[in-house]
């Protein structure tokens, strides 16, 4: 009976879901003029895994779930698996997870549990594990209801703080024993060359990425953020070698507009940091409210996009000993998760992302349940307000219930930013 119920759910949870993607899809696609001819690929594989359930790249190795960034990429790799973001912005599995979760909990977590109880994941007999990191309290307690649901989980501990010695040494014990654990998971062993080779795979594709990163600096912009968020977002959907030579044509095109001078706004367009609470597809409501009212989303600090892709992993000799440490540190020091105690690295990196991309106002995103977004917002708002930039603070969640209402926010807040420009 209760098999015949989930699949009843299942089977409506599709047809939703496909409708939310078509739906956001064609707001993508169709609001905005001009979109890059790069950007198809990546238009496409949005459409083909929310509407057809097929999951790019390589169909035949195990696959290792993910729920944050701080899983490092290259050690799954180099254990003969590939990697697998489960982290969903689909406001129809969050209905699933709300009716079994706690009723303040993050929509980003209803969500991903809601997908995972009815089981609506790509090459699910592949799925190894379900990696969390303890960054997020609720991701923390979710890794028991996941065991329920029949998943393996293993939690990869992180430090409360990042810039003592005693939290470094920490952490990349955690990595060490992260490392044996996915030889288990996989049966392969991880070998000095399947980390050389999967390393160098991965800082492939974040080169592209920074180059991706800088062409978003110029003024006017050439690209949307709605855009850059796809880009970011389907790292996790497609084979990395075949997003990354995606993500080089585009930046070639993009490299070709700027020098032609076409861009996608005008030069007095108000250009926005976005921060706070990651973008995931299909939930792109406050980077389209944005950029439908006349702004720009020139920039952003979120983890589900700059923050995912743009450090290297550097070493100095191809050994074990020497590449898994160096992978440690690429994922705790450049990190500005609000997950540690002292975090004037985020405000460092603001600052320095608001002068770089000559932004006018930030906008601040924090889901209704999500802590350490909505603890950390005043005190960015107090830095930001001591530079002279306006920061807009919108709590929201997946629902499409309050597009009207923000929508009439977000244009004051574009209509203020105008009118300040003019005074200066």
């Amino acid at each position: 009976m209760e098999i015949e119920r989930l699949e009843r759910i299942k089977k409506t949870t599709a047809v939703h879901l496909a409708m939310e993607t078509k739906e956001t899809l064609k707001k993508i696609t169709e609001d905005f003029p001009d979109n890059p001819d790069a950007m198809g690929y990546f238009y496409d594989v949005f459409h083909r895994f929310y509407t057809e359930g097929v999951l790019g790249g390589d169909s035949i190795s195990p696959k290792v779930g993910t729920m944050c960034l701080q899983v490092p990429d290259e050690l799954i790799y180099a254990a003969g698996a590939v990697p697998v973001r489960l982290c969903s912005g689909a406001h129809a599995y969050d209905q699933i997870g709300a009716d079994f979760m706690p009723a303040k909990s993050c929509s980003l977590v209803n969500a991903t549990l809601g997908m995972l109880h009815i089981n609506h994941v790509p090459y699910k007999d592949l799925l190894k594990a379900v990696i969390i990191p303890t960054t997020c309290d609720q991701r923390k307690k979710a890794a028991d209801m996941l065991e329920g649901m029949g998943f393996r989980t293993y939690p990869l501990e992180m430090p409360s703080v990042k810039d003592t010695e005693e939290s470094r040494f920490y952490w990349q014990n955690s990595i060490k024993k992260f490392a044996a654990e996915l030889e288990q998971i996989t049966g392969n062993r991880i070998t000095r060359k399947s980390l050389r080779d999967s390393i160098m795979k991965t800082n492939k594709a974040r080169a592209e990425f920074r180059r991706f990163y800088n062409i978003r600096k110029s003024t006017p912009s050439v690209i949307y953020g709605k855009d850059a968020f796809l880009v970011a977002n389907a790292y996790f959907f497609d084979g990395i070698e075949q997003w990354t030579e995606a993500l080089a044509k585009l930046n070639n095109e993009l490299e070709g507009r700027s020098s032609k001078g076409i861009s996608v706004a005008n030069r007095h367009a108000p250009r926005i940091l976005f921060t706070g609470s990651p973008v995931i597809f299909p939930n792109l409501k406050l980077p389209l409210l944005i950029e439908q009212t006349g702004g720009i989303v020139a920039a952003d600090e979120v983890c589900s996009s700059s923050r995912l892709l743009y450090d290297a992993v550097t070493f100095d000799e191809a050994n074990l000993y020497d590449m898994i440490p160096a992978i440690a540190d690429r994922y705790l020091k450049p990190c500005t998760c609000p997950c540690f105690v002292k975090n004037e690295d985020r405000k460092r990196k603001l600052l320095e992302m608001v002068r770089g991309f000559n932004v006018d106002g930030v906008v601040y995103q924090a889901f209704s349940g999500c802590h350490l977004y909505e603890m950390e917002h005043k005190g960015i708002g107090k830095m930001l307000e001591t530079e002279g930039i306006p920061m807009l603070y919108i709590e929201t969640d997946y629902s499409p219930e309050d597009t009207g209402q923000l929508s009439t926010r977000i244009e004051a807040f574009m209509e203020s930013i105008k009118a300040r420009k003019r005074r200066m």
